[in-house]
């Protein structure tokens, strides 16, 4: 190191003292280059997180809660085995269980994962348990939510794993999911996490507790989230097929040439609405909901918005207080968007599909959904635009779905979350994450 002649001159009279200020000098830098050298070893080794699947919570009121053989409506001393689709592979797993909307303390006495084989049973070979802060075991205060500790489990996309909960005790109200589309099992006595099947099982239409399942050590750059009512959650769609036009979009996005690779997690929930909620089971209203559904999942890239039918017809019939215009719901909209981007968050918008013919349709109502629609369409305000509307509608009549696509003149069938996701220009998805 070359002095300045004022630091040469100070040399000369104080030699220690210099001494003792150089070596300061650089056992500082040296601490400094050991801090970031440690930072940046510690950002390589993190793990990339994606969420390859997703549900969003609500609950029911006890009247309400499916019963089991023994007529309870809680879990106690029973084994959960619930069955989801991943849209994504890796090396690592972990699952996230939430308490949001319980009543009590949850005790999770044991939990494992595996690949599902036929029905309650699991893939040979598949089952490992899994843990909580290196216990078998962990108790989820009310309202919270819990990770279980990362486990090497090598998964390919596209694969039905089972999760086996067991608790141990009265479970109390369930955090749940009503309109699951999947087939999941409740044993009926003790702890068969580790079991090859539940012999015993009572079929359910149900997830419980579980809300997402993450990966790493994939091939997924990042995580595409749909958010959105029944229609993102696959209502009309046949159970267990994974029907549901986010499962057919991330199917189309892994066969496309040379598009990045996406995680794709639904946080569809039946009956929700942007502004309101009318009943527990429906959760709470977007704007409530959206960073527990939304944000807390792992490296969210993108974000496809589809809401927004309920609030219309359901308005129809409820309180003044929760009647909704079309600009209400822009503006519900540019919430919601503003929020994903402050996250660095891609935002899609996507047309209202035609529901003339269900139960709460009205003239207002489409009148609404035309407003809205048209705003999505022409505003400029979303990063990208599905018309969903456009892909759907019947041709002779707007206002409604062709009976080839739907059985209820509200919720799409296989054909036609089929032609949803079909319809969906896939070159929005062609940047890479931001992460």
């Amino acid at each position: 190191m070359k002095l300045s002649p004022a630091l040469s001159r100070k040399a000369s009279r104080h030699p220690c003292r210099l001494s003792a200020w150089l070596l300061t000098l650089i056992m500082v830098a040296g601490a400094g280059l050991t801090a970031a050298s440690a930072q940046d070893a510690s950002q390589q080794q993190a793990p990339h997180w994606v969420t390859a699947w997703a549900m969003s919570p609500s609950t029911l009121p006890p009247g309400m809660l499916p019963a089991d053989a023994a007529g309870h409506n809680e879990f106690d001393d029973q084994t959960l085995r619930l069955i989801a689709h991943v849209t994504a592979g890796g090396e690592t797993v972990r699952i996230r269980l939430s308490n949001t909307h319980g009543n009590k303390p949850l005790h999770i006495g044991a939990a494992s994962i595996a690949e599902q084989g036929r029905g309650s049973a699991i893939a040979a070979g598949t089952l490992q348990s899994l843990s909580f802060g290196g216990q078998p075991d962990i108790i989820i205060p009310r309202g919270a939510v819990v990770f279980s500790d990362p486990l090497p489990f090598p998964v390919d996309a596209f694969t039905s794993l089972s999760i086996s909960l067991y608790l141990p005790e009265p479970s109390g109200l369930p955090t749940t999911h009503r309109a699951a589309m999947q087939t999941s099992y409740v044993g009926a006595a003790g702890d068969a996490t580790r079991a090859a099947s539940l012999d015993d099982a009572q079929a359910i239409a149900f997830w419980h507790y579980l809300t997402a399942i993450d990966v790493s050590g994939g091939d997924a750059v990042s995580t595409i989230v749909t958010v959105g009512d029944s229609i993102t959650d696959g209502v009309g769609s046949t159970v267990d097929t994974n029907n549901r036009w986010p499962n057919l979009l991330a199917l189309r996005l892994r066969n496309e040439a040379g598009m990045p690779t996406y995680a794709v997690a639904n946080a569809g929930l039946s009956g929700n609405r942007v502004l309101h909620e009318r009943s527990p089971m429906f959760g709470e209203n977007l704007l409530a909901r959206f960073e527990r559904d939304v944000l807390a999942l792992s490296h969210v890239s993108h974000l496809v918005l589809l809401e927004g039918i309920n609030d219309m017809g359901m308005s129809v019939s409820m309180a003044t207080d929760q009647q909704v215009s079309a600009a209400q719901i822009i503006a519900g909209y540019r919430q919601v968007a503003e929020r994903a981007r402050a996250h660095g968050i891609k935002v899609i918008g996507a047309t209202l599909t035609p529901f003339e013919g269900a139960g709460y349709f009205s003239e207002a109502g489409e009148a609404k959904r035309q407003l809205v629609n048209a705003w999505i369409r022409d505003s400029g305000f979303f990063d990208a635009v599905i018309d969903f509307d456009a892909a759907i509608a019947d041709p002779d009549n707007p206002a409604r779905l062709p009976a080839a696509y739907t059985s209820d003149n509200l919720h799409p069938n296989d054909a036609g979350y089929a032609a949803m996701a079909n319809s969906i220009d896939l070159s929005i998805f062609a940047q890479e994450s931001l992460f």
